[in-house]
């Protein structure tokens, strides 16, 4: 059994700074650290899909994630693990918890993932590794899974079994509290004719400045910006439908530029988690548009 501390500096050291993810009971020792480290950030996410587009959202601004979950929950992270971190060769560690375990009573929803969670992970090329529970092999599975990022450009997985990490005593730092916000709401529903999706698009490339990361959703919306203007920092995902708002969160709290998204309203309602993030860290430098293509028709009108 290692101390959360002992990990978390030993991580820290090289450079992981930036943690994201979903409970687990296995994973409290973890999460608590990281929210009581003065250097460290940890932004809970509500799904772990949304946690892996967090993650790099955050590698795109620089910093170097650690995405935390359940096993359970690797059923929800395998669409951005192989569409979004895979084609856009994004590094980040994930630490995931082995819940049932062969051979250690554990609850029956846990049984099926605990036995296939290994397999599952090579099955969609995820590389992985034991989690450390003695001291001297914490820097040693560090030293490893930073090699498996750098050589693969890929995230990499470490397995924590049951008991790895003991409770450290919480350090005195107040909880994280976003700045003041405006509320006011200016509805614009009504009163025209809704807007072509090219033409916000057009009215969106206006209006940001040049240095603003933009971040696309899947589908035309990307694809008509990429022939509208080819910016430099201009991010057109591809696959991972829902995440982009995540994703955008992740730059914007690692950044002081404008992050914009463009997001598509099927997309939006398919993580509608992610708006709750976005309005528990409230960044003030991120704009989120969501365009109404009619959910899932592509081809209808828009409307803000």
């Amino acid at each position: 059994m290692i101390r959360a501390r002992e990990f978390l500096g030993a991580a820290l050291s090289r450079g992981f700074d930036f943690y994201t993810g979903v409970p687990c009971s296995f994973l409290t020792p973890l999460i608590n650290g990281t929210i009581s480290h003065q250097e460290l950030r940890y932004v809970g996410a509500t799904s772990e899909g949304e946690a892996v587009a967090l993650a790099t959202g955050a590698w795109l601004a620089g910093r170097q994630p650690v995405a935390m979950c359940q096993n359970s929950g690797l059923g929800n992270m395998i669409n951005p693990l192989t569409s979004l971190s895979h084609p856009f060769r994004v590094p980040f560690l994930l630490v995931c918890t082995w819940r049932g375990q062969p051979g250690l009573k554990d609850e029956p929803q846990h049984e099926v993932m605990g036995g296939v969670t290994h397999d599952l992970l090579t099955t969609i090329r995820v590389p992985h590794r034991p989690f450390p529970d003695r001291p001297e092999l914490i820097e040693p599975a560090l030293d490893e899974a930073v090699k498996l990022m750098a050589d693969g450009e890929l995230p990499t997985a470490l397995i924590m079994r049951k008991g790895a990490v003991a409770q450290d005593e919480p350090l005195d730092q107040p909880p994280y509290a976003p700045g003041p916000r405006d509320t006011a709401l200016d509805d614009r529903t009504r009163g025209g004719p809704r807007p072509a999706r090219r033409d916000v698009l057009e009215s969106v490339l206006a209006e940001v400045p040049p240095e603003a990361a933009v971040i696309a959703t899947t589908g035309k919306c990307g694809r008509e910006l990429f022939a509208l203007a080819d910016r430099e920092q201009h991010f057109y995902q591809v696959g991972s439908m829902g995440c982009a708002s995540a994703m955008a969160l992740g730059v914007a709290l690692n950044t002081p530029r404008t992050t914009v998204v463009l997001d598509g309203d099927g997309a939006a309602l398919m993580k509608m988690g992610n708006m709750a993030t976005i309005g528990a860290t409230a960044p003030p430098n991120l704009v989120h548009v969501i365009l109404d293509n009619g959910v899932h028709d592509s081809v209808s009108y828009t409307h803000l």
